[in-house]
């Protein structure tokens, strides 16, 4: 049986990259059919389109496309009609749909997530600073910082630190150890930035344990022993009650959940002890 092959122009006014996902994802549902799929991104006029257009019918290719301005839209429609080429319009139903449920007319804005999506900047950029100010690389981070984690190892704090990233908060972390100094400048910014991390004892040996085999060493190492643990945790509570900050205790909660802790800390002035 010979291969069936099928064409898919993606057109939009953005990048395409939803209409593309889409796409794919229904051609991987037809075995023995190879699906060639083309984006054109930023299509903005008439004229822009009428070129696809041309392209497209010397090859039947169906026509994918999220275009928000309605008369592109129509105008497209109406040429594939009169060319008798198939289209699928991935935004129109939705955009319509919302407008009929809400009683509000879309903007009809090309491209107005990444317009007006000015988080999705701050979460890039946020996550490069977790990234450069992880586990106490430079302590200037916290001078930075929009919140600062503190705790002893294996207290979550890269893993919250990430998440709140990409939350769009500048997140640095400082590892708590009882032989080296906090750095000078977790004491130099407000403890309202501040947030201490615990670990009930026996979970954080539990913890320590595990990562002590995957790494391929004893689980008796001193990283491990309960009697350690319980003096880190002494210290780093000693630590936190100088700085005034407000300490969780994460036993038991996902990262979500202790982050929304955070979040509720930081934007409501909250003080969980």
């Amino acid at each position: 049986m010979a291969t069936q092959t099928s064409v898919i122009y993606v057109i939009s006014d953005a990048l395409g990259e939803t209409a593309e996902f889409v796409s794919r994802a229904a051609a991987a549902q037809f075995i023995g059919v190879k699906t060639r799929i083309r984006r054109v991104p930023y299509v903005r006029d008439q004229v822009h389109l009428e070129d696809i257009m041309e392209e497209a019918a010397a090859e039947q290719a169906i026509l994918v496309y999220t275009l928000v301005l309605k008369d592109l839209r129509e105008y497209l429609e109406k040429r594939a009609s009169e060319r008798g080429l198939k289209t699928v319009d991935i935004l129109g139903p939705l955009i319509g749909v919302i407008a009929s449920q809400t009683g509000m007319d879309p903007t009809h804005t090309p491209n107005i997530i990444h317009r007006l999506d000015e988080q999705y900047f701050r979460k890039v950029e946020a996550i490069e600073f977790a990234v450069k100010y992880d586990d106490g690389k430079d302590p200037r981070g916290v001078l930075f910082a929009d919140v600062v984690l503190i705790g002893v190892s294996r207290t979550s704090k890269t893993p919250l630190s990430m998440y709140l990233a990409h939350k769009g908060l500048k997140a640095a972390n400082i590892p708590l150890v009882p032989e080296v100094n906090p750095p000078d400048e977790l004491f130099s910014i407000s403890s309202r930035k501040i947030i201490g991390l615990t670990l009930r004892p026996e979970l954080l040996n539990q913890i320590r344990t595990e990562r002590l085999k995957t790494l391929g060493l004893g689980a008796t190492a001193d990283y491990a022993n309960l009697d350690r643990i319980m003096r880190e945790l002494e210290y780093a509570r000693g630590i936190m009650k100088r700085i005034g900050c407000p300490i969780i205790d994460a036993t038991g909660k996902a990262v979500e959940e202790t982050a929304s802790i955070v979040l509720e800390i930081l934007f409501k002035g909250d003080r969980n002890e």
